[in-house]
């Protein structure tokens, strides 16, 4: 969920086209490769896209990569800074009763029940879910003491179920913008924005 995001942010903030969703196939598909020479290597630490990297992208306004290789020092610093996200709600309709209460309810519930997590945890010493099955416990208290799993799956969650199949509900949502960019090819500037170097996509077509 993290790097899929972060795909989006960058591409967002390069001023590129939305990424086509083969383009974020290609993407998972190398951090997953990324993941296994780590493994291979025994490194303590996996592969996984770099959230600072979208901010730093969005503060400075500048998408070329040799600028970001060489600005990674300062990537440090600008991770404290909360750079992303609400700004992809221009396309859904904030004038919408049920986009506002989808909205609110899980930015209450993101930031609300991580921190029932985490203080629970703080002065118990373990967390609310306490069963005889230790990776139970674990699996669960970590994934609900995490703000942007809790609102991103309420927010899912009501998207998916709330009204979904009135009339305006689908433009209300935003997906009349981003239908048009599921195909590779439906924009001629995708291929700028997206070609691979020495001639790789013959070997990783996108469509």
């Amino acid at each position: 969920m993290q790097s899929t995001g972060a795909f989006i942010a960058v591409s967002r903030y390069a001023s590129a086209t939305p990424c086509p969703p083969s383009v974020m196939s290609r993407g998972i598909g190398w951090q997953g490769v990324g993941i296994l020479l780590a493994g291979l290597f025994g490194t303590a630490n996996g592969c996984s896209v770099s959230v600072e990297n979208a901010g730093l992208l969005g503060l400075t306004r500048v998408g070329s990569r040799r600028v970001v290789q060489i600005s990674a020092g300062f990537m440090l610093f600008f991770s404290i800074l909360g750079m992303a996200g609400v700004g992809f709600l221009q396309f859904c309709n904030l004038n919408s009763f049920r986009t506002k209460f989808i909205l609110g309810f899980s930015l209450f519930m993101g930031i609300s029940v991580p921190q029932y997590f985490n203080e629970y945890t703080s002065v118990a010493g373990f967390g609310p879910v306490h069963t005889h099955a230790r990776w139970f416990n674990d699996m669960i208290n970590v994934v609900f003491s995490s703000k942007a799993f809790v609102g991103g799956a309420t927010a899912l969650l009501l998207d998916s179920t709330l009204h979904r199949h009135d009339s305006t509900a689908r433009k209300d949502r935003g997906h009349h913008f981003w239908d048009r960019f599921r195909s590779f090819k439906t924009d001629p500037r995708s291929e700028e924005f997206y070609s691979l170097p020495f001639n790789l996509n013959k070997f990783f077509p996108s469509f």
